[in-house]
């Protein structure tokens, strides 16, 4: 069996994650006793012997949708979300004059990956939406890079996801360089999957009873409060955008 929890798994929080990871193990009464980390995201997300593992929500409607089964959907206690949704956070450097992204129509956007809801899809949304374009970009790898590579100049702003951003504002110290100049529409937030043959009700109940076992400093570093259920065609009924030019 498979188990990996990798979208914010950053190093400060492996301890968290396998704590958690041992109260889903522990209700589960089965599973690998490691989270598997550092391999093939996209052959974990695929394989038959997937228990349990997280994606993103583009990922997820244009690929893996008809190849996993939807176990649940995070709630992160967000002020500026529902319960169960998140959002794209704009930043840019603090010294920057300029105030919104429409005034970085022309700028240079660091975003993570092409298949990234947060990074990309919502920026992009934001920007047809707001009647301007992505013409300039940055591809980074990850939303620490793209936010470290505005820091550095490599870039001028970034979307970032609102839980990877409050992440890097609590650890990484470039951060104190950035400031949120906006944020996208909410949308569901990353859901957890299971392999097909997978029993996704069980694993659902399992992750709900773990995260609330879970000390509340584990719970407010994972910004982790639940697991909810979010209809599967919510996440199918988002576009899916165009790659970057560039």
């Amino acid at each position: 069996m498979i188990a990996s929890l990798p979208m914010y798994d950053r190093p400060e929080l492996h301890d968290a994650f396998d704590r958690l990871w041992t109260a889903v193990r522990t209700e589960l009464g089965e599973g690998p006793e490691c989270l598997a980390r550092g391999g093939d995201v996209w052959a974990d997300w695929q394989s038959a012997d997937l228990l349990l593992s997280q994606t993103c929500s583009l990922p997820y409607r244009a690929k893996l949708h008809d190849n996993v089964s939807l176990v649940g959907t995070p709630d992160h206690g967000l002020e500026h979300a529902n319960s169960g949704f998140y959002c794209s956070v704009f930043i840019a450097r603090r010294d920057d004059n300029r105030q919104s992204p429409e005034d970085f129509a022309d700028a240079r956007l660091a975003y993570n990956e092409v298949l990234s809801q947060s990074g990309w899809a919502a920026p992009s949304a934001y920007a047809d939406k707001h009647g301007f374009s992505l013409d300039h970009v940055v591809h980074c790898g990850s939303h620490r890079a793209s936010a470290k590579a505005v820091a550095e100049h490599r870039a001028d702003f970034a979307a970032l996801d609102a839980v990877s951003w409050y992440m890097i504002q609590r650890y990484d110290d470039f951060a104190s360089k950035l400031d949120k100049i906006g944020q996208t529409e909410p949308t569901p937030a990353l859901p957890f999957i299971t392999a097909p043959s997978g029993n996704p009700e069980r694993i659902l109940d399992a992750l709900r009873k773990a995260i609330a076992s879970l000390s509340e400093s584990d719970r407010d570093k994972l910004c982790l409060q639940s697991v909810v259920k979010i209809p599967k065609q919510a996440y199918l009924d988002m576009p899916i955008p165009s790659a970057p030019l560039a």
